[in-house]
């Protein structure tokens, strides 16, 4: 099965290096994307071009792809589904939850000159950053790419309730499968609510586990996909 990966806020394709051989040797097909303005070569983009650009990825799939969202770009893999409900096989969240039409994607941090630097490490320490050592957070830091304050701020447009049809599985790093029930039952998460067959999948590893457990983060998402 093609397998897409979106990687989240600041990164591009390259982050998923480490998972790809591995969802290979499995047998799936990894496909990891770089978004517009996030690794393209361009500083200019909005919501609505990184939403088609994983779009055109589903379309250009061979037959139903998984669509992986990391963090925010779990927003992205969810407007995928709602943009080609019946031509995906099915949504991997990774670390994160889709954000409800007509909310801000990801306005977390100061956007400075039209795009939203990487703010550090400072404000992911704790139980997000707590398996990074210093080389890794040096080599993710290098690679980070500001992102235009078009996506960061863009409006989430969701459309075609056939997306809750979708299966959904949650990867659960640093947060546990009970946090993320009960987050979702307390209406954090409005779609996921509605979502008529999601699955909670503990994986113990900080929010980054492309880079700190990219083996197994690549069974994981093979035996979604296998499951499909």
């Amino acid at each position: 099965m093609d397998i897409l990966l979106v990687a989240g806020l600041w990164f591009d394709g390259s982050v998923w290096d480490e998972v790809v051989p591995e969802l290979a040797a499995l047998g799936h097909r990894p496909v990891p994307l770089t978004l517009p303005g996030q690794g393209d070569g361009t500083s200019v983009a909005s919501l609505g071009d990184q939403v088609a650009a994983v779009v055109a990825a589903v379309d250009a799939a061979e037959g139903k792809p998984l669509v992986v969202g990391h963090s925010a770009a779990s927003t992205l893999a969810w407007a995928a589904a709602d943009a080609r409900p019946g031509e995906v096989a099915g949504v991997v969240l990774v670390g994160g939850f889709p954000v409800p039409d007509g909310r801000a994607y990801a306005d977390f941090f100061p956007v400075e000159d039209g795009v939203m630097p990487f703010p550090g490490w400072a404000p992911f320490e704790g139980l997000d950053a707590a398996d990074l050592d210093e080389e890794a957070r040096a080599r993710l830091a290098s690679v980070a790419v500001p992102v235009p304050e078009g996506v960061a701020r863009g409006i989430v447009r969701l459309a075609d309730e056939r997306r809750f049809d979708v299966p959904v599985v949650v990867v659960c790093p640093e947060f546990t499968p009970a946090q993320a029930k009960e987050w979702v039952a307390g209406g954090d998460s409005p779609d996921l609510a509605r979502a008529a067959d999601v699955t909670y999948v503990d994986l113990d590893s900080g929010h980054w586990p492309m880079a700190t457990r990219p083996r197994e983060l690549a069974h994981v998402l093979a035996e979604a996909a296998d499951r499909l």
